[in-house]
């Protein structure tokens, strides 16, 4: 058992090397220390420096006992006495109690980082906390999870399949100007490998091409949606690559003209949108289903109202289309499914088709190649949605971010899947 009233306080402040001063009972309470042994060798000449002036820092620390702390390290301030020195005089420091140009010790630099980069929680929750300022805890987060990135090597390990989508980064301007990101994404470990600003092709091109030749050549899937832009960063940056059009967005795309034509026989025959007693829009969750979802009752109904309001049978014509797009993942042999995609891509422009729907037909001639080649490699943007969704997350609880650099950081922190190890070993810059 330990008596020594200033041993139990060095105990509880749990530093290496300092002496505790004093210990001010307020809120936030103060605890004052100062170094051990504070080292008095000049850093560039070695040259024994003379005392100059000690200064007071106070840094926001772990709360204690249910109140928030601040620590007061009393700096000795040294002048080196050699006058062919340039170095003048230096501060006595120890980064084991907080790094340099931070306004938190180290130990709580490392818990907040993992408390928001790792949990997900706020910077303003965290800061309420502490009882400290919202920038002093995002700097403190920015600092230590740009040190633990690039301290894991291993996080991005080789990659076989890569999926891009983009996501909306923030609003700007009088107008609420949208600014896009890309999310750039290991679709066979569902893991976050990187950001960048836009949605064209040249962020991933750069980010792609700054990467090891060898780590590129392993790549052999590129997985996107129906996107010229992304098509582009394959062609460019892996043009060896497989690209596979994500089976998801080509679905959708169908469902969106199925869309565009009810709406526009609805206003071509009543002359105005949808009302919840008009056939069309009564119809129009039904139309969207798969077949296979919808049982007897659902179909009668939906048959029933198509004859009420589609007296051209154009929105029929196109439901048929849509479940046609649907069937061709239903095919198992590749070349099947490449003869009959081709053959469905033609028969859908067909001048006996609603408009949308050839236009739907032009689209999958286009893209033959990427809607086919996901019968072999049987990989889609599913991960890439997935960690979207994480992405828009941490955007929701942080109100929105308006710098791309604070956006990154927290997504790769929270999706990214560091390894959280090694955050007691970086050292943050």
């Amino acid at each position: 058992m330990i008596t020594d009233p200033i041993r139990m306080c060095e105990l509880l402040v749990g530093l290496p090397d300092v002496n505790v001063l004093a210990v001010e009972d307020e809120t936030p309470l103060r605890v004052h220390v100062e170094l051990r042994d504070p080292s008095r060798s000049c850093p560039d000449c070695g040259e024994r420096g003379t005392w100059k002036e000690r200064r007071r820092v106070e840094l926001v620390d772990l709360a204690a006992f249910g109140r928030p702390v601040r620590l007061v390290v009393h700096k000795h301030r040294w002048a080196c006495k050699n006058d062919a020195c340039g170095r003048g005089s230096w501060t006595g420091q120890d980064p084991r109690i907080a790094a340099p140009r931070l306004g938190m010790t180290d130990r709580a630099g490392r818990w907040v980082t993992a408390q928001v980069g790792r949990h997900g929680r706020t910077v303003a929750e965290v800061a309420r906390e502490l009882d400290c300022d919202w920038h002093t805890v995002n700097d403190t987060v920015l600092a230590y999870g740009r040190a633990l990135l690039d301290a894991d090597t291993g996080r991005v390990g080789q990659v076989t399949a890569v999926g891009l989508d983009e996501t909306l980064f923030v609003r700007v301007g009088r107008w609420r100007t949208q600014a896009w990101a890309t999310s750039i994404v290991d679709v066979t470990t569902g893991t976050l490998l990187d950001m960048v600003p836009g949605r064209d092709s040249t962020g991933p091109i750069r980010w792609l091409e700054a990467q090891d030749v060898d780590w590129r050549a392993g790549i052999r899937y590129g997985v996107l949606d129906l996107s010229g832009p992304y098509r582009a960063v394959f062609n460019t940056a892996l043009s060896h690559v497989t690209q596979v059009a994500d089976p998801f967005h080509l679905i959708r795309l169908a469902n969106d003209k199925l869309d565009e034509c009810r709406r526009r026989v609805q206003n071509q025959t009543l002359g105005h949108r949808g009302r919840k007693d008009d056939p069309l829009y009564r119809v129009r969750r039904l139309l969207v289903m798969a077949e296979a979802r919808v049982d007897g009752h659902g179909r009668a109904k939906m048959l029933g109202l198509l004859q009420a309001g589609d007296p051209q049978g154009e929105v029929k014509t196109a439901w048929h289309a849509k479940e046609l797009v649907r069937s061709i993942y239903e095919i198992d042999d590749p070349d099947t499914a490449a003869a009959f995609t081709a053959q469905l891509g033609h028969d859908l422009q067909d001048d006996s088709c609603p408009p949308e729907i050839r236009q739907l037909g032009r689209t999958i001639i286009r893209w033959h190649a990427q809607i086919t080649a996901w019968h072999q490699a049987r990989v889609t943007n599913g991960p890439t949605e997935a960690i979207n969704n994480l992405i828009k997350r941490i955007k929701r609880v942080a109100f929105g971010f308006r710098r791309f650099a604070s956006y990154r950081i927290r997504a790769l922190l929270y999706a990214g899947r560091p390894n959280w190890d090694l955050l007691a070993t970086i050292t943050p810059y």
